[in-house]
């Protein structure tokens, strides 16, 4: 035969399935998949910077921490450029910026403005350097330098620690959970630092190690910044109590450039306006939390069970449709499956096979049943159809 075992494999196939839906993939419990989110983080080091525009200059969690009150998503500084004490004033355009190199006043048309420029053109057409003439603007003066960045200046920043503190709790269940490991010693989170495999609940990250886990280089992504997200994800089992949730961390690199600029100001004594502008090169992190929690429940557990019951009755079906149809030997299963049915056999009795008499072909009236005296009873007289009188024989 074809298929002699394919009903008994379709049915432990169905009962492996229903058994895997209700274990292993815990059908049996209620699921709650929106927790409500907590984030704090806080950032811990110091390095200092030797340039000749700033001088000698120690940065700490308030320069290099932006935005300085620790959320989901945070900038390190890792490196800048700086342009000092700036003012509004008229000044040559940077010859890098399109549109900017002239040769004569013509080739500055006043007013003119462009998208990468730092000003207004004011119409002349100016000496820049030795070798460049630029178009003249009105702005913040001196224009900012073009010049890209060759070592980060923040290089001390790899060895910085980054303290992560999430709260999750499930309102369906009315459990709450913190990362943040229950200890009596205080210094403990001075000391841990995370480790996939010796210590994978301390919420300290140290900021190289990190990058280094999201598949990145520490020095590329200092000297023109980057962005590393942080994925923490909490995956319940409330049948068995608190101590079976706990947080699990991965990383992953999302992008290889990012920068922007910010500016500081200030009122110089002659009454005119400065800044000091920086354009900010560094890594930033992007925290996401998911969370789902399970516990018992009967409408689950009911809703699998049944599930699995239609799904063998289907199965049974579909068995019985190959064997009966496909099956090269379906005629075997047929008179397996299905008895055909007789007709039953009709037993007689001497009563019933004695012939019924039969009414005379015409009556006669006066005629006597029996032939013994004494019970003979008179007959009804039974007409001749188309006859006339009585015939002589009965007379």
């Amino acid at each position: 035969m074809g298929f002699p075992g394919v009903l008994a494999g379709w049915g432990l196939l169905d009962y492996k399935t229903e058994k895997w839906a209700l274990l292993a993939k815990k059908g049996y419990q209620e699921r709650d998949l929106d927790p409500q989110i907590s984030v704090i983080t806080k950032l811990k080091g110091v390095s200092v910077t030797q340039i000749k525009e700033l001088g000698n200059r120690l940065w700490d969690v308030a320069d290099f921490v932006k935005p300085p009150q620790g959320e989901n998503t945070f900038f390190l500084v890792t490196n800048f450029l700086v342009t000092p004490e700036q003012v509004q004033d008229k000044c040559p355009e940077h010859p890098s910026i399109p549109l900017a190199n002239c040769w004569a006043d013509e080739d500055c048309p006043e007013g003119e403005t462009g998208t990468h420029s730092h000003g207004i053109k004011t119409g002349q057409c100016v000496e820049f350097n030795g070798t460049h003439r630029t178009c003249e603007i009105q702005g913040w003066c001196p224009v900012e330098s073009g010049t890209v960045p060759v070592k980060p200046l923040l290089v001390q920043a790899e060895n910085f620690t980054l303290f992560v503190k999430n709260t999750v709790t499930f309102n369906k269940f009315n459990f709450s959970k913190s990362n943040a490991l229950d200890t009596w010693d205080a210094t403990y989170f001075k000391r841990c630092r995370y480790d996939s495999h010796y210590s994978p609940y301390c919420p300290v990250f140290r900021i190289g190690d990190l990058v280094a886990a999201a598949g990145g280089v520490f020095e590329d992504l200092a000297l023109l910044g980057g962005a590393v997200g942080v994925r923490v994800h909490w995956d319940c089992d409330l049948d068995a109590g608190a101590s079976d949730c706990r947080p699990h961390y991965s990383f992953q690199l999302q992008e290889r450039s990012y920068n922007f600029r910010t500016a500081s100001h200030w009122w110089k004594a002659s009454g005119v306006e400065a800044r000091s502008l920086l354009k900010l090169y560094g890594i930033r992190f992007d925290i996401l939390v998911t969370g789902q929690a399970g516990k018992f429940g009967l409408i689950p557990t009911t809703i699998t069970l049944g599930t699995g019951a239609a799904w063998l009755g289907v199965i049974t079906f579909l068995c019985d449709l190959l064997l009966l149809y496909v099956d090269e030997e379906a005629h075997f299963y047929w008179s397996t499956k299905y008895e055909e049915a007789k007709a039953p056999k009709v037993t007689t009795t001497p009563e019933q096979t004695k012939p019924a008499s039969a009414p005379p072909a015409c009556g006669c009236p006066g005629v006597l049943e029996g032939t013994q005296s004494g019970n003979q009873t008179p007959t009804a007289e039974w007409p001749c159809l188309g006859s006339g009188p009585p015939s002589p024989a009965c007379s």
